[in-house]
């Protein structure tokens, strides 16, 4: 090819956009390869390796420390360097000094970053229950159905493809319902880092009630953080049977929908996005009702995204509305924006309320009860 043939190519810019406009759809199209090959790493215990490894690990120290087949060690550095890539591990050049003399040629190896350093098994803040519930089969496999759903008659994706609503599913399922339990439990971890330092947000209430507080995470760090205040975990019956209570902390069974245990404050963490509109009324009402019953007024204190796509960060609002479309296509539910909060807590009655941007992509509302 001539030179004046290549630049004729260079120059071609219609050419160049129809390119990168493939590129970005093809990146968009495999994209579902890092969550698959992130539960791979955690089923293979890696983060933890290079946590216990205690410095930055080689490639060939991670690949003896995995003990896999032969056929398969191969694989682990395109896997390390897809998920580098990705910002789930961090590349660095070690540098070995042998009697003084560094060695000729430099190693590569791998450190965690902050994403990774939330994987390590064993550590306070673990999510690697989240990364299993979210990247299972069931899930997953529902997420592929969106397209039959759009046409049927189902409410839910997950409706579609499994026949069951989820909460049917995982109340006849007990495997489902740990994967469930423990996912949501180490969400708790992260939530409770931040809400046992908030000193206003639970100053002056003597009992909190924790609506669909599942096996207790949070609650058990905000009651030791605050001795002095009666926690009450809620739940379903089948949640909470055979779980004990702990000097200030204790567990009711029962249904939201109907009545909730009476206190000064409702904690509602992660729980209105499960429901459209008509249900979270008549979650809120309830919990209107059961601090009006304690007779000294209070609050509801909500732990939800609040989209806001004009002042968030790029990589915070693709979160966001990527939980938008799972409560879609799980619970045919949403993530709300602030007007959409503002129209429900007016509908349910409430005329003030403040909201705190605390919590990474979520937000603390506080919904004052007079």
């Amino acid at each position: 090819m001539s030179s004046s043939e290549m630049s004729d190519c260079n120059n071609n810019g219609g050419n160049k956009k129809l390119f990168e406009g493939q590129a970005l759809l093809y990146k968009h199209l495999f994209s579902f390869f890092t969550p698959i090959c992130l539960k791979l790493a955690v089923k293979l215990g890696i983060p933890t390796i290079i946590h216990n490894h205690g410095k930055s690990i080689t490639l060939s120290e991670l690949i003896s420390a995995l003990h896999l087949p032969p056929s398969k060690a191969c694989f682990v550095p395109r896997l390390m360097r897809f998920l580098a890539h990705n910002g789930l591990f961090a590349i660095v050049r070690i540098h070995h000094d042998d009697n003084g003399e560094q060695e000729a040629e430099e190693k590569e190896g791998y450190v965690l970053t902050s994403a990774s350093e939330l994987l390590v098994e064993g550590s306070e803040n673990c999510l690697s229950a989240m990364v299993k519930f979210i990247v299972q089969p069931t899930l997953v496999d529902g997420w592929i159905r969106m397209d039959e759903w759009i046409y049927g008659e189902e409410v839910s994706v997950f409706g579609t493809a499994c026949g069951v609503s989820w909460w049917d599913l995982v109340a006849n399922n007990s495997e489902q319902m740990n994967i469930f339990n423990e996912g949501m439990a180490s969400d708790s971890q992260m939530m409770s880092l931040a809400l046992r330092d908030c000193n206003s947000v639970f100053e002056g209430i003597e009992t909190i009630v924790d609506v669909g507080g599942g096996n207790g995470a949070t609650g058990k760090i905000i009651s030791e953080a605050y001795p002095e205040l009666q926690y009450i975990v809620f739940d379903l019956p089948s949640v909470v049977a055979n779980l004990q209570g702990i000097r200030n902390l204790s567990y009711v069974g029962g249904d939201m929908f109907k009545s909730i245990p009476e206190a000064n404050a409702v904690l509602l963490k992660w729980v209105l996005h499960n429901w459209n509109d008509d249900y979270c009324k008549k979650i809120l009402k309830n919990c209107k009702e059961c601090i009006l019953r304690k007779g000294k007024g209070g609050k509801i204190i909500i732990i939800e995204v609040v989209i806001n796509e004009g002042q968030d960060k790029y990589d915070t609002t693709q979160v966001k509305l990527e939980f938008d479309m799972t409560m879609m296509a799980m619970f045919s539910a949403k993530e709300r924006t602030e007007k959409e909060w503002k129209q429900l807590f007016t509908g349910s009655g409430f005329n003030n309320y403040k909201i705190f941007p605390l919590f990474g992509f979520r937000s603390l509302i506080e919904l004052y009860v007079i």
